[in-house]
């Protein structure tokens, strides 16, 4: 049998490929159109091998305008890469932003625009309403991934203080045909939460991203309270005639993901179970049930049969009460190493599958039964790197972190525990 840590490298490593811009958006491409222009803009992380894709597949005149996050460009005969600060946005962000409606102005009903949008848009995207500055929207961003709120309430609080989020870019195509190639990396693959939705209608109102300031406490420039106040903050609703027909159609999903990591397991002779695609909460929190179902397991075969894998993706949150070097992952590694305390035949991965975890540029880690007693060794412990959030710094000690570079995808986060005979 293959080593534990291989089989979950690889088990990892299919789920990225799944999703893999060369792969997943030809088949998804419209045909090229017969009259008109064919515009191609986007963002995000993978929005610049997305764009390389559509580039490879027509091999005809086109043009189009892309952000992504600096290390994630790629190169592109017609279409402009721009690079981009995520996940605190930049005023290199703005600019593209500002650039890409300026593109999209002016267009017809035979024109078509191609719209490639993939996880980081958000921050690659940060053009402000008028009433609030670049630096008012990265302190709202800092503040909203400190304070544990889920993707979609960061989304919906960006939306309401955008000018290109939250369907406005999709209103500034109209009246051309507008086509989006999404890669999802929200859970529940809902498109107004991807990128926070610039092209699709928004049903949320100012008043939700009110409430999301007030019920995380969050201490924001007052200018941003009093945008939210104003009608100008509302973004743009599905029943809008300027995006009633747009089209949305999903290359790559953080389930196909998964399944494709299934796949792996089958043929190493381990029954995989995909636990969900958008599993949400305290990484931390959701490390320690993960770990009572893994004991029930080892201990009883209930509910599952060993040699089995427990499969999951979706995006846990992290609330930073410490100064270490976290991410979600690395801290959900982290809470589980804990809690399973050195359990025999078990081991686990979690990882980021476009390769970042939080700030660092490493995708994740890997536990295994001897993690605990190799860090008392040098001197570590798991629990207080836990209250520091210092994942990356624990794992970094080991050795056992996952560091892919940039994947040029974004299904969200991977994780997989492995539970042996």
């Amino acid at each position: 049998m293959v080593r534990p840590e291989a089989l979950l490298r690889a088990m990892f490593e299919a789920a990225v490929a799944a999703a893999q811009p060369d792969v997943c958006v030809p088949p998804a491409l419209p045909a090229y159109p017969q009259k008109g222009r064919l515009l191609i803009i986007g963002a995000g992380k993978a929005s610049a091998a997305m764009a390389r894709a559509a580039e490879r597949h027509y091999g005809r005149p086109l043009e189009g305008l892309i952000v992504t996050r600096y290390g994630h460009a790629v190169a592109c005969d017609r279409i402009e890469i721009v690079e981009a600060a995520h996940p605190v946005p930049d005023e290199a962000g703005a600019d593209a932003a500002r650039r890409m409606l300026q593109l999209v102005g002016g267009l017809c009903a035979d024109d078509t625009v191609l719209c490639l949008i993939s996880g980081g848009g958000s921050s690659l995207l940060p053009l402000p309403l008028d009433g609030i500055t670049l630096q008012d929207k990265q302190t709202v961003n800092r503040a909203l991934l400190r304070c544990g709120a889920t993707i979609s309430e960061m989304n919906c609080v960006r939306r309401h203080l955008s000018a290109i989020k939250g369907g406005r870019l999709a209103a500034a195509c109209h009246p051309a045909r507008l086509i989006n190639l999404l890669i999802s990396d929200v859970p529940g693959d809902d498109p107004i939460d991807i990128a926070s939705g610039p092209t699709v209608g928004d049903p949320t109102n100012r008043k939700d991203a009110l409430e999301i300031l007030r019920r995380y406490r969050l201490d924001l420039p007052q200018s941003v309270r009093e945008v939210l106040d104003k009608e100008v903050s509302e973004s743009v609703k599905p029943g809008d005639p300027r995006v009633a027909n747009v089209e949305t159609r999903f290359v790559a999903t953080p389930q196909q993901s998964l399944e494709a990591a299934a796949s792996i397991a089958r043929d190493h002779g381990i029954t995989p179970h995909i636990l969900g695609d958008a599993i949400e909460g305290e990484a931390r929190e959701v490390a320690v049930v993960m770990a009572g179902m893994t004991h029930q397991i080892t201990k009883r075969d209930q509910p599952f049969e060993r040699p089995c894998v427990l499969l999951s993706g979706g995006e846990t949150t992290v609330t930073i009460n410490g100064d270490g070097r976290g991410g979600r992952n690395v801290e959900f590694l982290l809470s589980l190493a804990v809690a399973l305390k050195g359990a025999d035949g078990v081991h686990a991965i979690a990882g980021d599958t476009d390769g970042v975890d939080g700030a660092e540029e490493v995708a994740g880690a890997v536990i295994r039964p001897d993690t605990l007693s190799r860090a008392q060794a040098l001197g570590l412990s798991a629990g207080e790197s836990l209250l520091n959030n210092d994942g990356h710094g624990f794992f970094e000690a080991l050795n056992d972190q996952v560091i892919t570079g940039a994947t040029l995808t974004n299904v969200n986060d991977f994780r997989a525990i492995l539970i042996d005979r």
